[in-house]
Order: structure tokens, then C-alpha cells, then sequence
């Protein structure tokens, strides 16, 4: 895992592994990114490292490998990065392109997220704590989105979306978070 990440002229960061998703399409003209989104994801619920979440970002989910694959086998959707429990980092999609991670979301008065945002999935659940090289590498990774972009907000998928989500959940320490970033 790099202690630092940059990111090139098209919105991918150097360093981390890139399996790119077709679950995106261009930010409306003129928008910029403003909002870090974090989420949290395991498949299946509660367990860690396997190909499930690649397979769900990457539209190659098998509705029969799990019974709950089959309720969310057909979603179309995607984060712009990953952060599996060992600290690795993957990139499904451009910062620069809009990543469907956020769904029906406000914030601040400004609907649909995914125009403004960029979302960071941590590989985790509400139930367990992440570990410590998650949030190194989360702070390195948000360090180089905020070198690039004029970034106001990081929240939670909760924050934006109350009514329908929970993560990062109750076990994502932002106040260590926000140590770690130097705040």
C-alpha cells in the first residue's frame, strides 16, 4: 500500500489496482466535485474478501452464488474506489466520470450526489471495526482527491441518504479519521 496517491490528468490514481466498471456516465456539464461520500460493503453481508463486490461493480454478479445475490444481482451500480481490509486500494471509475454509488440522496438542499460527489467504499459492515490500515489508507487517498479538488464536505452514504442507509456505520471512527487527515 502507497502512503500517498496522486492522481493523473484523467482522474485515475497511481498505485492502486484498476478494474474499471461500466456503471457511470459523465457528470453534468459544468458541475464540479465537492463531496467525498464513504460507504461501507461486504459480499456477502458480513464477510470479507472475496470477488463479490468486483463481481457486483463490474456487472458479473452470479445471482446464485449467494441467496442474497439475488436481490441485488440485476443493481447497476459502482463506487470510484475500494478499500479491501488489507489497506489494497481498487479503482472501478474515474474521479473525473460519475460513479452510480450514491442512489436517491440530498445534501444541503442539492440532490442526486453522484453528480458532486466521489465514493469511497470501505470494505466493512456496521457491525465490525475496520482496520487501521483502512483508515491510512483512506486519509492517503482522500489527501489526493483534496489536492485535486475543491472538496467542502466528506460525509457518510447515512448522511446523505438517511432514510435509506447506515454506512459507514457505527464502527467507522471519524474522529480518528479526522486525525488522521490532520484536522
Amino acid at each position: 500500500m502507497s502512503a500517498a496517491f496522486t492522481l493523473d490528468a484523467d482522474g485515475f490514481a497511481a498505485g492502486v489496482t484498476r478494474i474499471e466498471s461500466p456503471n457511470c456516465d459523465a457528470r453534468p456539464a459544468g458541475v464540479a466535485v465537492e463531496l467525498l461520500l464513504i460507504h461501507n460493503i461486504s459480499l456477502p453481508p458480513g464477510q470479507f474478501g472475496g470477488p463479490g463486490i468486483v463481481e457486483l461493480f463490474t456487472n458479473r454478479l452470479d445471482a446464485g452464488a449467494d441467496p442474497y445475490y439475488h436481490e441485488i444481482a440485476a443493481l447497476r451500480v459502482s463506487a470510484h474506489f475500494l478499500i479491501r481490509r488489507d489497506g489494497a486500494v481498487l479503482q472501478f471509475v474515474s474521479t473525473e466520470l460519475r460513479a452510480w454509488h450514491a442512489g436517491e440522496s440530498n445534501w444541503r438542499g442539492r440532490a442526486r450526489c453522484n453528480d458532486f460527489s466521489i465514493g469511497i467504499e470501505l470494505e466493512g459492515s456496521d457491525d465490525t471495526a475496520f482496520e487501521d490500515v483502512q483508515y491510512v489508507a483512506l486519509a492517503a487517498l482522500v489527501r489526493a482527491l483534496r489536492a485535486r479538488y475543491s472538496i467542502a464536505d466528506i460525509v457518510g452514504h447515512a448522511d446523505v441518504a438517511p432514510d435509506r442507509k447506515t454506512d459507514p456505520g457505527p464502527c467507522f471512527e471519524w474522529d480518528r479519521f479526522w486525525r488522521l487527515l490532520g484536522r
